[in-house]
């Protein structure tokens, strides 16, 4: 009996041994698959992958990614990496696109979808994703990724919101309005906090928090076409009116001046763990970064709520989120490009990182959706809002970030720094 015990025992640790060193052969710091497989694909990804910082998502993408290609023996990946600079990197890649040179498949950030659709230089996935499938996106993700003729050109994987956070000791009830968000800030500072942070710096950031509060007065940013109309009429009142709300916060030290530079959600996380300030508007990924980072008295205190809107009846909240795309010309390669996105990021990916779904059935799907915290952001979503897929976005961004940057320093007045911001997005639109 001993001798049988050993010997299993020993047969199952050089199975398990065969077993890990076949996933070594299988997964490098490049590549998935085998060496001497006879099809390779390129994939270009953001650290939502195995180049992630946390070692135990890496290690889970690593077996999400080894458990694909072994359904796909034929195949291996050859593996390349974005820095942080994601603006950089998107706006690179859509130049290697025009010139035939992009990678076979890439990670493309939602809110420059846009501009691959008009360069055509999308592959059509419109054959390996179901009607079920695309009809159980939610809507402003199913008319994200697909073009004037309704072909599918990428799969949005996961998406996001931005929620006002907050330290329960300091502030006990959740802030409705942009008034009561006010109050609770100035509150606040009398306990030794620095009121209210968000993002002000010049960054992509800036603009997308900001902006929930200018759609939820109902503003818009380009018409049908496309054209940038922010700065005009009944628009540029709402966006007056936006900006001179988060004008006032620093004017009356709701928010502490240096939000003009904040422009990395890392320093909201920063803040809670130094307890110097109680309030922060962030994204919904940072409640787990709070969990893992506070300790779990600290943490305790933590929770969130919709952004404040100009009234309690009136939210929004910006959406946004990554996805799966293809350049090749090779059929081979584009079905193969959205197998990855269907059987590695279309579900397990989202549960591996609690990176919200695209789809609504998924958040029963995963048990780790099933939590209060899940339930809460996927309920929120109903008021989100995506950025406009137009090629102007960028620049609107772009000149909304100096904008701000103006107005919260002081530099200049808002009605003079929307005009500047209006006056450039026009010019740059008529260059399009």
């Amino acid at each position: 009996m001993k001798s049988a015990t050993v010997s299993a025992f020993a047969l199952s640790t050089m199975l398990f041994s065969a077993s890990v060193s076949f996933a070594q052969e299988l997964a490098t710091k490049d590549r998935i698959g085998l060496a001497d497989a006879p099809k390779s694909l390129v994939v270009r990804l953001t650290n939502d992958s195995p180049n992630n910082a946390d070692p135990a998502i890496a290690e889970g993408y690593q077996k999400l990614f080894v458990d694909f290609i072994k359904k796909h023996p034929d195949w291996k990946l050859q593996m390349q990496f974005m820095s942080s600079d994601i603006g950089t990197e998107q706006a690179k890649m859509l130049e290697q696109a025009k010139a035939g040179n992009a990678p076979d498949c890439a990670a493309v950030d939602s809110f420059v979808l846009s501009q691959f659709m008009v360069n055509h230089v999308l592959a059509d996935f419109t054959p390996y994703f179901s009607k079920e499938e695309v009809d159980d996106l939610f809507p402003f993700i199913r008319d994200g990724i697909t073009d004037k003729d309704k072909t599918v050109r990428a799969w949005w994987w996961d998406t996001d919101l931005r929620v006002l956070y907050r330290n329960k000791s300091v502030v006990a009830d959740a802030p409705q309005t942009w008034d009561d968000l006010k109050k609770a800030a100035l509150a606040s500072t009398k306990e030794g906090m620095e009121g209210v942070l968000f993002n002000g710096g010049r960054w992509e950031g800036t603009t997308f928090d900001w902006l929930a509060n200018y759609w939820a007065l109902g503003g818009k940013l380009v018409d049908d076409s496309g054209k940038p109309v922010f700065g005009e009429g009944e628009n540029k009142e709402k966006f007056l009116k936006a900006l001179n709300y988060f004008k006032d916060l620093v004017d009356s030290g709701a928010a502490p001046k240096r939000v003009s530079t904040i422009a990395n959600y890392d320093d909201m996380n920063a803040a809670a763990a130094a307890a110097t300030t109680a309030l922060f508007i962030g994204g919904n990924w940072q409640y787990a970064q709070l969990k893992s980072t506070l300790d779990e008295d600290e943490f305790k205190n933590w929770t969130f709520s919709p952004i404040p809107g100009p009234t309690a009846d009136q939210r929004s909240t910006g959406t946004g989120g990554w996805t799966i795309a293809s350049f090749s010309k090779d059929k081979d390669k584009v079905e193969m490009c959205a197998n990855l996105a269907r059987e590695v990021y279309m579900g397990p990916a989202n549960a591996l990182q609690q990176q919200l779904p695209t789809r609504k059935s998924l958040f029963d799907k995963y048990e780790v959706f099933s939590t209060e915290a899940n339930k809460t952001f996927a309920k929120a979503l109903v008021d989100g809002q995506a950025r406009p897929g137009v090629p102007i976005y960028p620049e609107i961004s772009n000149q909304i970030q100096i904008m701000m940057g103006d107005v919260l320093s002081g530099t200049k007045k808002p009605e003079e720094a929307l005009d500047a911001a209006f006056n450039a997005a026009m010019e740059a639109y008529k260059r399009l």
